[in-house]
């Protein structure tokens, strides 16, 4: 039998704020760790020393952000003491266990649905139909997007108040109640449910706290700074009696606030307990000396943040690559021949490369230009598999075998594949349902109901009632199993078959690869409740649960999804003004410092080379335009960075990349501190008159600077155009003219500097 590993084990390896860390038993500990600073070894080292301590494994919680960084824990934590098994896992999946176990407070019966983003919005269509509100320069969407913001701020539906005049606001407050009836009557939750029931319980219900809190005496949350108010709540109420919780993360990692993380927990915990113990990971274990300097220096323009001085014992390493390109096929192109030349050569293996890009519209060049190449690439989105249409229809018939209230589930399916069910027979059922408080499964059972339909219509229905009925007869059957009635006995196999399509060939396959998952959940699985279990694990699937570092494939994703992450080689492609940082989240001061949050996490999840690119025009949402350079590019250490730029780029306009050489590098440029208060958005506009006052002094705002003091790349404030970059100079003296690109609105201007209200933000370094 392998021997249990001592505590003097545990610790030889750490270094001194490691051991600090993990030895921290009693009390509340916040670990500051900086990237590949060794975070995911100190937590499971630390939960291998509690139980070490006499701790029991059952009074210990580990709480993360993704399947995939908990399975890591709980495996390594196995490996360091066997035996031992500590619940560990993702705030959406302990609520979810906690409220099946508690679902009778809520309104809801341990069975209840978990709606994905897709099913929510279609449950907010549907009372948006039944009151009859027409929408006007809105959309369910922005709807759906503010009542997920209100419950991640603990704002329930009758708490929710509109400000007058909001138009939003008032939609929201009228929607949402009946929106949230909807979820209860079908016994279905959303996402942002989980963590606002569980808040509420624990707050209302004073014994129920106290016996989690009694239970989860040491609570251990990874990843902090992506916690919202809710799961703030959450942490906090079960560490009151027993204040031993331990958090760890980096603020200068949070890029998640819209998805309504919070900022502030992190900044603020020492506020929130007495006698804190603060242990900082400073030592950087991943990346070249090199990278680690000129990721420093960017993150180090942030205000919101807590001081940390990054460093590494590894090797010096090459500088940073900058090419210009000509255009996003230039870009594409050229990436995708360098790796296919480096994976030929045997000096790269395709796993070690990934390619980051700020939204998902940049993929398509990238995933053209590595196939025309032969270079073997995988697209990391977990999420996306679960939203195809055939699987989202087989999953629907399990949502409805095991919650037969879930009528979003039903209308999915009712007519899938065609049993001449239509929209208007649909539209019966429905009302029938709403007019007499009952399921619409329970509905299409009504006689007198079935008797107001054609023959037809009521045959199908009735069908479709006896279909369900005898797959429930069978859902306590293996998963594998049951999931093969489902395919076969409702006609969806046979619908596909039948067609010769190759698209429903595709989805065949991507069914047959769901009967693969199931049957590995079924040799895994030692939970009673197979069916409940399979569906709440596919619910809160992640995007990086979908990221294999075994096939030998490059990797593309967004940098969001590139958390946690690391590769010996990482190419992020188009920063450019608009794109990073996004347009909408470049003139308010602490989502600007976000985007570059976005990008430090990018940069640091190279291990050997990093390469940064940009184009001189790009193909973006439907039109060609000239791409601005990023802002954050004038941020980095000049000495780090090795200009290059394409032989296509020569023959293009390369005037932004000539000068970039020659932009001062802005170590003291203003920014305003905006306080991040806990449970609000921030959503202060930094104005060009604000950036004006900070930098010059009221008193000398009307003073003009001189004409040379402005050089192409410095960002620039006009108080009626707001922020802008100075793309081009030309003449000498008053006569000197100054071509802005203005971020706000995306467009060129031309001022004699002279009779302008121009200025400068910041000043140079000599």
């Amino acid at each position: 039998m392998e021997r249990q590993p001592s505590s003097v084990d545990l610790l030889a390896s750490l270094t001194e704020a490691q051991r600090q860390a993990v030895q921290h038993v009693d009390g509340p500990l916040i670990v500051l760790a900086g990237p590949g600073s060794g975070k995911t070894r100190v937590v499971t080292h630390r939960i291998a020393y509690l139980l070490q301590q006499g701790i029991a494994a059952r009074q210990i919680l580990g709480l993360t952000f993704t399947n995939k960084a908990a399975e890591e824990m709980r495996a390594r934590i196995q490996r360091l003491v066997p035996g031992e098994s500590v619940w560990m896992g993702t705030f959406h999946r302990f609520c979810a266990r906690m409220l099946r176990e508690h679902a009778g407070y809520v309104g809801l019966e341990e069975n209840f649905s978990i709606y994905d983003t897709n099913d929510s919005l279609d449950a907010i269509k549907r009372v948006i139909e039944e009151q009859q509100v027409e929408l006007v320069r809105t959309s369910p969407r922005r709807i759906a997007q503010e009542i997920s913001r209100a419950k991640n701020n603990l704002i329930t539906a009758e708490n929710y108040e509109s400000r007058p005049g909001d138009r939003l606001g008032n939609l929201v407050a009228q929607i949402y109640p009946d929106y949230q009836k909807t979820l209860i009557n079908s016994n279905a939750v959303d996402f942002d449910d989980l963590l606002l029931h569980l808040a509420s319980l624990l707050n209302k219900n004073h014994d129920l706290r106290a016996s989690l809190d009694d239970t989860f005496r040491y609570v251990l949350v990874d990843e902090y700074q992506d916690t919202n108010l809710a799961q703030y709540a959450i942490a906090r109420a079960l560490s009151i009696d027993h204040p031993h919780l331990c958090v760890t993360g980096d603020p200068d990692q949070s890029i998640y606030s819209w998805r309504g993380a919070n900022l502030s927990n992190i900044l603020e915990f020492e506020k929130d307990f007495a006698n804190v113990q603060v242990v900082r990971l400073e030592q950087n274990y991943r990346s070249t000396k090199r990278i680690l300097r000129v990721a420093d220096a960017l993150i180090a323009r942030n205000t919101q943040r807590k001081e940390k001085i990054l460093f590494t014992e590894n090797m010096e390493g090459s500088a940073v690559k900058l090419t210009a390109y000509a255009d996003q096929m230039d870009e594409a192109e050229s990436i995708a021949s360098s790796l296919a030349g480096q994976i030929r050569s045997g000096q790269r293996r395709a796993r070690d490369c990934a390619i980051f890009y700020r939204v998902n519209a940049l993929s398509r060049v990238l995933e053209q230009a590595l196939y025309e190449q032969g270079v073997p690439y995988q697209i990391v989105s977990g999420v996306e598999f679960y939203q195809r249409q055939e699987i989202k229809d087989v999953l629907a018939y399990l949502h409805l075998i095991n919650n037969p209230r879930n009528d979003i589930a039903l209308q999915r399916v009712i007519n899938r594949p065609s049993r001449g069910i239509g929209k208007v027979t649909l539209n019966r059922l429905a009302g029938h349902a709403t007019r007499y408080g009952l399921s619409m499964l329970e509905a299409a059972r009504q006689t007198h109901l079935l008797q107001s339909l054609s023959r037809r219509a009521a045959k199908a229905i009735s069908d479709f009632v006896g279909l369900m009925d005898h797959l429930r007869s069978v859902a306590d059957a293996p998963l594998e199993e049951l999931l093969g009635h489902v395919i076969t006995e409702s006609g969806y196999e046979a619908h596909l078959q039948s067609s010769g399509a190759s698209v429903d060939e595709e989805r065949l396959d991507n069914i047959r690869e769901l009967l693969s998952a199931a049957r590995q959940f079924d040799e895994n699985n030692l939970e009673a409740t197979a069916l409940d279990a399979f569906l709440e694990r596919v619910s809160l699937v992640s995007d990086t649960d979908a990221f294999e570092s075994e096939p030998d494939q490059v990797t593309l994703m967004t940098l969001h999804a590139a958390k946690g992450l690391e590769f010996p080689v990482v190419f992020i492609t188009a920063i450019e003004e608009g794109i990073l940082p996004h347009q909408r989240n470049k003139e308010e001061l602490h989502l600007l410092e976000e985007e570059r949050r976005l990008l430090f996490v990018g940069i640091t999840r190279a291990q050997e080379e990093l390469h940064l690119s940009m184009a001189t025009y790009r193909d973006f949402r439907g039109s060609r335009r000239p791409a601005v350079p990023s802002s954050f590019l004038v941020e980095l250490p000049r000495q780090e960075i090795e200009l290059l730029r394409s032989e296509e780029a020569s023959v293009a306009s390369t005037s932004y990349v000539e000068s970039y050489e020659e932009v001062p590098v802005y170590s003291n440029r203003p920014t305003a501190k905006v306080p991040a208060t806990r449970g609000s958005s921030n959503r202060g506009l930094i104005t060009a008159a604000d950036m004006l006052e900070r930098d010059t002094g009221a008193e000398n705002a009307t003073r003009h600077p001189s004409p040379e003091d402005f050089v192409v790349g410095m960002t620039v404030a006009h108080p009626e155009y707001q922020l802008g970059k100075v793309v081009a100079l030309h003449g000498q003296g008053d006569k000197r003219t100054a071509t802005i690109h203005f971020f706000a609105e995306s467009s060129q201007k031309k001022f004699q500097i002279a009779k302008s209200n121009l200025r400068p933000i910041g000043k140079g370094e000599e």
